[in-house]
């Protein structure tokens, strides 16, 4: 009967280990992607304020 929950504690381990692994990986991807995504508005936001900024005050190098 002890080497049953071994085998049960086993499995179980796996199928949580799994999950975890999944959270953390899902995590991972959403944190990379919200940066992509701030650092990427951050940008078009320069531009489009670099873009219809008024003509007077353009400076020229």
């Amino acid at each position: 009967m002890r080497t049953f929950w071994t085998v049960v504690g086993v499995i179980a381990a796996i199928v949580i280990a799994w999950v975890v692994v999944d959270v953390v990986l899902r995590l991972a991807a959403f944190a990379l992607k919200f940066g992509l995504v701030a650092v990427v508005a951050i940008v078009v936001f320069l531009l489009l304020r670099r873009l219809f900024r008024p003509g007077g005050d353009r400076q020229t190098p």
